[in-house]
């Protein structure tokens, strides 16, 4: 605990106190106010002595605050995490860095806050009873208190909390959730259904929040809750896993100049992290944490994107091999392949040379684009990428399909 204060100027008739800042730190949860005071013409002693009379009343209070919380680790068995996460049983963690990755859980009080540090720079959506209130920034290897929500009614409540930016900017680290005074948590029912997506930056939601095609790309724009996956998982009351990188392809990444790029999606999906792996090494996932019902897989674009591209069996093998994985891992589960919107001649033609080859085999089916439907005025955000409406139709032209493969459900 510690206290700052700066004097800038001070004259003989009037006192200027500025950047009085004050910082407390308990159980590495973190406060800040900053106030700027213009006193009226009296003595530096007592304006001192005002001042820390205001410090000291704050720090009481917050102590106060601070401890009337209720800390729980986010190891605790009320917390579901859907996505690839790494546990440390001895600190109370959870890490994870794949996009789309989430929390669930249940909880009683008025407030619920979270304890969060990021190895780089991550954005989460925040959702209380179902419903989206914000988007939070973790920046930074310090854990950080957030308050998620508060003000709630005294009853039972859910919270959930989405990576929506992708593992190379950040790796999150959830260090508690923090209740009111005498609140819980409790465990929530998870979804029936569960759609994992292999895919690339239009799974990710790259660049869905953007204003324009001609805008760059910043982090803040990248949201894969406005995606067409977690769009369709929505749609059909499924749960999502996404296992997706932006610009990796299913052998070669976006404007490399070999034909198979190091770090592609066929070696990613093998590892519990998409980026942050230890220093000994990428950890190889177990794929215990869940099976989902459905994986739907759309990559190509980046391994057809410009300089040199992949022969058609450098692409259509890589694939063949990930299907035979998924399948190795998960059992017969229904597989969609996606050919992207996007796609050119010679991915088209390596896509019907993958449809040959995997016709005789039971429930692997092909999604067709739809031409057309993506306008540059009205459906793309940053760097030409789909903002919410192009995500939308890219939804709508792979429920029809989902529909007819799971039995589930088109007509609400």
């Amino acid at each position: 605990m510690f206290v700052s204060m700066h004097t800038k100027s001070i004259t003989t008739k009037q006192i200027h106190i500025t950047n009085m800042n004050l910082i407390y730190n308990i159980n590495t949860s973190f406060y800040k106010a900053v106030t700027a005071v213009t006193p009226r013409p009296f003595s530096l002693m007592r304006m001192r002595l005002a001042a820390l009379l205001f410090i000291w009343s704050a720090l009481a209070s917050l102590t106060l605050k601070a401890a009337n919380d209720n800390q729980i680790k986010a190891t605790h068995n009320a917390i579901q995490y859907i996505g690839r996460v790494e546990h440390n049983s001895t600190a109370g963690t959870v890490r994870y860095d794949w996009v789309g990755t989430h929390l669930r859980t249940g909880f009683s009080g008025t407030q619920i806050s979270v304890l969060i540090s990021d190895e780089g720079e991550s954005y989460h959506n925040v959702f209380i009873d179902g419903k989206w209130v914000k988007k939070i920034k973790v920046k930074g290897n310090t854990p950080q208190r957030i308050v998620l929500a508060t003000g709630l009614k005294a009853v039972q409540h859910q919270l959930e909390l989405q990576k929506c930016t992708e593992g190379e900017y950040g790796c999150t680290t959830v260090h508690a959730l923090l209740l009111s005074k005498g609140g819980s948590l409790h465990a929530v029912d998870a979804p029936k259904r569960l759609i994992e997506v292999i895919g690339d930056s239009y799974t990710c939601g790259y660049g869905s929040e953007g204003s324009k095609a001609t805008e760059p790309f910043k982090l803040e724009t990248e949201n894969c809750n406005k995606a067409y996956a977690c769009l369709l998982a929505r749609y059909f009351d499924a749960d999502y896993v996404l296992t997706a990188h932006s610009g990796r392809g299913m052998v070669r990444n976006w404007g490399d100049s070999v034909q198979i790029s190091k770090g592609n999606m066929s070696q990613r999906y093998g590892q519990l992290f998409d980026e942050h792996n230890d220093h000994q090494g990428t950890t190889p996932y177990d794929f215990k944490a869940y099976r989902p019902n459905l994986v739907l897989i759309n990559l190509g674009t980046n391994d057809y994107s410009p300089i040199i591209t992949p022969t058609i069996e450098q692409y259509v093998g890589a694939y063949v091999r990930l299907i035979e994985l998924v399948r190795k891992n998960y059992g017969p589960v229904p597989v969609i392949c996606i050919r992207p919107h996007s796609a050119g001649a010679y991915l088209s033609a390596s896509f019907k040379v993958l449809q040959q080859r995997m016709a005789s085999h039971k429930d692997v089916h092909f999604a067709e684009f739809m031409p057309g439907i993506i306008t540059v005025e009205k459906d793309l955000g940053s760097n030409y990428h789909p903002n919410l409406s192009g995500q939308q139709k890219i939804c709508m032209t792979l429920a029809p399909l989902v529909s007819a493969v799971m039995g589930w459900d088109i007509v609400k």
